[in-house]
This record gives structure tokens, C-alpha cells and sequence, in this order.
């Protein structure tokens, strides 16, 4: 009879206990490209927000000096991605060259990829008029742009990237579920490497109009600077923000084995759905909870062994008040360092956690915790937050994202050092 940590699948024996490890990081931030720049950019408190020229009412976060082809080289198939596409290839290409594998050996790999939809519909098609789009310069393969597996496709042509895949829409969760889901494929013995991240950009008219409309933006007067202020009681909304970050993730023994070099272990994931509201996290928190739980019980660490938390932290009434009741309830009066990325570069949607993981492990890398901008006035349900950037040996972190449909994910990270 089998143990319970093995089980029989299509003949062979799948060990559960394999672990997995991060051996590369691509990113693309408003904070840098290179961890290096991103260190710098959070201890000067250098940030991008601006008011975009076309809106002057909202706040951005957008990405300076951004060109593909300075990680990519020339390739024609940039035309038909969209901009958050955009981000994920050229946040995968830095993965795939900063990993060291081979092409030959790259063909095995998985590729996982968490995007979000093309909202930039009236730049795309600026001459729309009663419904009707053709016309004599449309691109024969304009639907390219809107399609969400357009990334994944031009990450796999450029990277020779040919085994198991997966391109996951869960707005705002997306990104932190293509890792979940590529973490899990390679611990359950389907995959021995996956390239896995997200990228994404709603600065766009569309979209800055679709989150209007929405009213879940920051609209208020002011230095930019100061719109993001997430769990702060004078919070009045989002900031969108964009960008990419993947990673390469191994199986232990195959990352040894190719002198590959370890940069953290993913311990566990969860994932859930509150099916509640198509907008609002349900209030009670329960289901987000289960996925907080759930990462936390397949990481087998206790509450008290989290020593930070990565928070979604949008700077909304409704999210910030959820998540300040889901880690009251699983940690108590006296959680773990809250840290609240969003408040630095903004709210990528898809693209959020992925890059998130990217810095908060660069944090890590550096003993550092950075603060949460503009947070002067914590709400009552949040203990702990970091208000000073501060030297700290953080050791275990916790990722957390909830999106749009109540879409709940959760990580947990241990630094280099555990495996």
C-alpha cells in the first residue's frame, strides 16, 4: 500500500513531497528593472506617479522608458501584442536569459502565464462608428491583441518553450495563480522547470475609463505622490499601475543538479472563489480566509512563523477593510510586518502579484522591509503595518491578491537559505 505521500498516476509514482524552488527573476517595474535599481528606488522613496496628459482627474503609476526590443531584440510578432502582453514577454525573456538554460534543455519547460484583458478598445480602433471596426489599414490578425494567450504564444516562439501550459484571467489574482498552479505541477511530478508570472497595463483610455465607470479610482485633488494610501482612513481609491515579473521555477534536485541558483522555495498556495458580488470582496472575508489557510496548512508552517505579509492592499474602502479582517482573524492582535507594495508602484491588476513576489523577495534578499506609503492614520482592523522602512531578517512571506469576481490567492515563500 502506498504511503500518503506518494500516489500511482498513468503508471508512475509521483512523490509529493518534491520541493520547489525560484532560480530566476525577471522584472519590469515603475520601481526598476533590475533588483539593484529597484533597492535604490525604495530607499529614496522615488516613485512615478503622474496625472496622464489625456485625464487629468485621475493618477497613474506608469513604466518610464519602456521598449520591448531592449530584452527581446526585433521580432514582427511585437505588433500584435498589446501592451500588458507587452510586458509579460519581455519580463519572461529576462527570466529565460537570467536562468542559464539552453534551448534544447527550454523546450521542456512549462510556461504559466496570469494576464488581463486589452482595454485599450478606442486606441485600437480610434475610427468606430455604429459598431463597425473594418477598415482598409485594420490588421489582418487585429484579434491577436485582445486574445489573453497572445503573451504565452510569444513567450513560446521566442523562448522555445514547448511543455504543459496555462494562461490564467482571474483579474487580480492571475499572476499569483500562474505561479500557484506551475508550483503545483512541478510538486505533483508533471513538470521538473516552469517559466511562471504576468504583466499587465490599464493605463489606456478604455481602461482608465472602464475603472471609472467602476468608481474604484483615486480622483481626488493633489500631489499624485500621496494618492495611493492603502489602510489609511483617508483612503478614497486605486491607482492603476503596470508591468511584468516572471520566474523560473525547479524542482530542488533539478535545480542542484544544473548549479542553478536558489533564490527562494514556494511552500504552499491556496486559491478560492467568494462568490459573492462581480465587484466587491465578500465583507466577512471567509472565503479569502480559506486561501490564506490553505497556503498557510500545504506551506506546513504556523500562523506565527509568517514574519511578513505582502498585502493586496489597494487603497479601497471595501479591500482594505476585508483584508484587515481576514489577517485579524487568522493572526491575531499581534500579526506578522504588513507591507503594502501598491502603495510604490500602483495596482498592476493581473500583473500585481507576480511583480509583488519580485520585489518583496528582492526586500528579503536585502534584510529590508519598505514602508506603506502615506499611511498616516491606520484603520482599526490593521495591526502592524510597516510605517519606516526598517532592517529586518524577514526569513518566511506570505503573498496575498483578490481581484474582481471574487477571485482569492495566497503564497508562501521562504527566503534562499531553506533549501
Amino acid at each position: 500500500m502506498k504511503s500518503q505521500e506518494e500516489i500511482e498516476f498513468a503508471g508512475k509514482i509521483i512523490d509529493m513531497t518534491r520541493r520547489v524552488v525560484i532560480t530566476s527573476i525577471g522584472v519590469i517595474s515603475s520601481l526598476g528593472f533590475a533588483p539593484e535599481e529597484i533597492m535604490v528606488n525604495l530607499k529614496n522613496e522615488r516613485v512615478a506617479f503622474i496625472r496622464p496628459s489625456f485625464d487629468r482627474d485621475v493618477v497613474i503609476c506608469p513604466v518610464m522608458d519602456f521598449d520591448i526590443r531592449d530584452m527581446t531584440g526585433h521580432f514582427k510578432d511585437r505588433r500584435y501584442l498589446n501592451r500588458g502582453a507587452q510586458f509579460c514577454v519581455a519580463s519572461a525573456f529576462k527570466a529565460i536569459k537570467k536562468s542559464g538554460i539552453n534551448r534544447k534543455l527550454l523546450s521542456k519547460a512549462g510556461l504559466f502565464v496570469g494576464t488581463g484583458p486589452n482595454l485599450d478598445i478606442g486606441g485600437e480602433f480610434p475610427e468606430v462608428a455604429g459598431g463597425q471596426i473594418d477598415r482598409k489599414d485594420l490588421k489582418a490578425l487585429w484579434i491577436l491583441k485582445f486574445l489573453p494567450n497572445s503573451a504565452a504564444s510569444a513567450i513560446a516562439r521566442l523562448g522555445g518553450i514547448h511543455g504543459e501550459n496555462l494562461t490564467v484571467t482571474t483579474a487580480c489574482a492571475a499572476s499569483l495563480q500562474a505561479i500557484g498552479e506551475a508550483f503545483r505541477k512541478i510538486k505533483h511530478g508533471y513538470l521538473e522547470f516552469a517559466f511562471a508570472g504576468g504583466g499587465d497595463s490599464r493605463l489606456s483610455r478604455g481602461g482608465i475609463l472602464a475603472y471609472k465607470k467602476a468608481q474604484a479610482l483615486f480622483r481626488e485633488r493633489g500631489d499624485p505622490e500621496k494618492a495611493s494610501r492603502p489602510f489609511d482612513k483617508k483612503r478614497s481609491g486605486f491607482v492603476p499601475g503596470e508591468g511584468g515579473a516572471f520566474f523560473l521555477l525547479e524542482e530542488l534536485e533539478h535545480a542542484k543538479m544544473r548549479g542553478g541558483t536558489i533564490l527562494g522555495e514556494i511552500c504552499g498556495f491556496g486559491s478560492s472563489l467568494d462568490g459573492y458580488n462581480m465587484t466587491a470582496p465578500s465583507p466577512d472575508a471567509g472565503w479569502g480566509m480559506k486561501a490564506v489557510l490553505s497556503a498557510i496548512k500545504e506551506a506546513e508552517v504556523s500562523p506565527d512563523e509568517i514574519d511578513v505579509i505582502s498585502a493586496h492592499g489597494t487603497s479601497t474602502f471595501l479591500n482594505d477593510d476585508m483584508e484587515g479582517a481576514l489577517i485579524k482573524s487568522i493572526f491575531g492582535e499581534a500579526p506578522p510586518f504588513i507591507i503594502a507594495l501598491k502603495s510604490w508602484i500602483g495596482h498592476l491588476a493581473a500583473g500585481c502579484g507576480a511583480v509583488e513576489l519580485a520585489i518583496s523577495l528582492t526586500c528579503m534578499h536585502n534584510n529590508y522591509l519598505p514602508p506603506i506609503r502615506n499611511l498616516k492614520e491606520p484603520t482599526d482592523l490593521l495591526k502592524n503595518p510597516v510605517t519606516k522602512g526598517c532592517e529586518y531578517p524577514a526569513h518566511t512571506l506570505m503573498v496575498e491578491n483578490f481581484g474582481f469576481g471574487g477571485q482569492n490567492s495566497a503564497l508562501v515563500v521562504k527566503k534562499t537559505g531553506s533549501a
